[in-house]
């Protein structure tokens, strides 16, 4: 459960900026991940994440407690790594049918890549997936997220979830079998 003493910390005007202070250092790595998945470069998801603290501070009076305050983080992040990628799309003029290797692109550039020949494939692999399971499969695989949660921040069924994780498994799936 979440540190219902925090949440109010960050509902009391002389104790919000502190409170704040110890959000960032809660949640600044586990929604760096997860930006990072999502717009796969170091500095972009470095400036994302500095606009998803900086969103959640300007909103933090309208945070009621009725989600979970991760639930919440992790909904205006994925929000803001979205816009951000339509925006890169828009000013490189990238269509929709063009974006699987505009991805691929920006994978094959990063510098700061972690891990082998095989990690690489598979953001490769995971590239080709619709946005959707994009988001499911990372949040699920690597977040080891539960439905219930992911659910609460898509705003999508449980049941839908897992049916998109488990296409998005077989698409990856086939995505190694083909580059054999």
């Amino acid at each position: 459960m979440e540190d219902k003493d925090l949440i109010h910390r960050l509902q009391q005007p002389s104790t919000c900026r502190e409170a704040f202070g110890e959000v960032i250092r809660l949640y600044t790595e586990p929604l760096y991940r997860q930006v990072r998945r999502i717009v796969q470069n170091h500095e972009d998801a470095n400036d994302v994440l500095q606009n998803v603290f900086m969103k959640a501070w300007q909103n933090i009076e309208n945070f009621r407690g009725e989600a979970r305050l991760s639930t919440w983080l992790h909904k205006i992040a994925i929000n803001e790594s979205m816009s951000f990628l339509e925006r890169e799309r828009k000013r490189a003029g990238v269509s929709l049918d063009d974006e699987e290797s505009y991805i691929v692109n920006l994978i094959e550039a990063d510098k700061n890549i972690d891990g082998d020949e095989l990690a690489v494939m598979l953001r490769k692999a995971i590239a080709t997936l619709p946005d959707k399971q994009k988001l499911v499969f990372n949040m699920r695989y690597f977040d080891e997220m539960k439905y219930e949660q992911m659910s609460e921040i898509l705003g999508t069924s449980e049941s839908a979830l897992k049916t998109s994780y488990h296409h998005a498994v077989k698409k990856i799936e086939q995505y190694f079998r083909n580059a054999d």
